[in-house]
């Protein structure tokens, strides 16, 4: 009977293992896409002046996942990535081209898996496109300066605005405020 035991608990122990594994990796890419780069975050950097970059400049600039998001219109997996359940105040930035978007005044809890939020730092930093993939209509929401896809915007949002910014973890740097 042990025998038997352990033979059926080899294959659990096997998949918990490889389980915590990719926990772990995904842990160390969220932190990847959430570190604080080299260069200082900062609110009064609010130009609008276009940034206009060849691919192989943002690949250089960025990380694999940042670059498969704000240049490739990726999204990433909901509930896995570094923002959605983060509740420390600060600010959120482009992580392309470092422009203030989001203050986590505007964020909340919409169940989505990603970091959604309500409201803008201001409405000239960010644009609406209409996308039409995946056999749907919506509204793209991407940086203005450096038009990087940054996530959607939905009308399923609370009060006052109604509107649910839902962002792409990867899309975007925190700096955690006073």
């Amino acid at each position: 009977m042990k025998r038997y035991l352990y033979l059926v608990s080899l294959p659990f122990l096997a998949v918990s293992f490889m389980a915590c594994m990719q926990a772990k990796k995904t842990g160390s890419e969220m932190q990847e896409i959430s570190s604080p780069t080299q260069e200082k975050l900062s609110l009064t950097d609010t130009s609008l002046k276009k940034v206009t970059k060849s691919d192989a400049e943002w690949k250089k600039e960025l990380t694999k996942d940042q670059y498969y998001i704000l240049r490739e219109k990726g999204t990433e997996y909901p509930f896995r990535n570094a923002l959605y359940d983060n509740h420390k105040k600060g600010n959120y930035f482009c992580a392309a081209c470092k422009l203030p978007l989001f203050s986590s005044s505007t964020k909340f809890e919409s169940g989505t898996g990603w970091p959604s939020f309500y409201d803008v730092l201001d409405k000239n930093r960010v644009k609406e496109v209409v996308d039409k993939s995946l056999g749907m209509v919506r509204g793209e929401i991407v940086c203005a300066r450096c038009e990087g896809h940054l996530g959607h915007l939905f009308d399923d949002g609370p009060q006052p605005t109604g509107l649910r910014y839902c962002m792409n973890s990867g899309a975007m740097l925190f700096q955690e405020g006073k």
